[in-house]
């Protein structure tokens, strides 16, 4: 298994913090939030491949971090330029892993996840579910706040966890789970990204292929057994910081 982490994005509500700096390398603690992601996997999987995909304003932030990280822990890390260089001109992130996905022509079940989320519990768990599936699937948890519901991924599950329902930003939702952006796809899945987006799937949203996806084929939901930060901004990156790690 390869993971591929979407980096790609500009942060925009983190300004000034992120207007020069990329969001997935700030600090949080004695590490950046993408070291914690990837120390983590790299403790508790067998991932053999650690993708970041990065626009080209700050790829070579991303460039010097790997190189320092290989120079500590000898593991296989790509970074890969979207070639974009605002936020008006991004790819979007369905459109940047099928960019990964042809460019270094993977063939290998995906963990895919966004750069900017703290996790207080380990991945593995997840990727464990995924392989005792035997499916694509996705993590989730539980949100009992109507407007938040509205403004991410709702899902409904049967009781072995297969979806039943997925809807983006759904007005009046069908349940209370909602998708964070982690997603473990099965190689034969992730070959469905151009069918997909040929047949209107959303490119912007990470989560958009996934609820594509999850009409054409079962999928199983994984519930989080712990705690997700979105560093969305400011106020979010201090409370982080001041609460979480201290």
């Amino acid at each position: 298994m390869k993971c591929l982490i979407l980096v790609a994005g500009y942060a925009t509500r983190l300004y000034p913090l992120t207007e020069n700096f990329p969001k997935p390398l700030l600090k949080v603690g004695e590490k950046s939030i993408l070291d914690w992601l990837v120390d983590d996997l790299v403790d508790t999987t067998d991932i053999d491949e650690f993708v970041v995909i990065s626009n080209h304003k700050f790829v070579q932030y991303f460039e010097d971090w790997r190189n320092k990280k290989v120079r500590v822990r000898p593991y296989k890390i790509t970074v890969i330029d979207d070639g974009t260089s605002t936020n008006e001109s991004r790819l979007g992130a369905v459109k940047d892993i099928q960019l990964a996905v042809e460019k270094l022509n993977l063939i290998d079940d995906l963990l895919i996840m966004a750069g900017d989320n703290v996790l207080d519990f380990s991945l593995s768990k997840f990727v464990e579910f995924a392989k005792r599936k035997n499916t694509s699937c996705v993590m989730c948890h539980e949100e009992n706040e109507l407007k938040k519901q509205q403004k991410t991924a709702i899902i409904t599950v049967d009781r072995n966890d297969l979806i039943t329902s997925y809807e983006e930003k759904p007005i009046k939702p069908k349940g209370n789970l909602a998708v964070p952006p982690f997603y473990c796809y099965r190689v034969m899945d992730v070959k469905r990204i151009e069918e997909a987006l040929n047949n209107g799937c959303g490119y912007d949203a990470p989560g958009s292929f996934a609820a594509w996806l999850s009409n054409q084929t079962p999928m199983h939901a994984y519930l989080m057994p712990g705690k997700r930060y979105d560093i969305g901004d400011i106020n979010s990156y201090e409370y982080v910081k001041s609460v979480f790690f201290k």
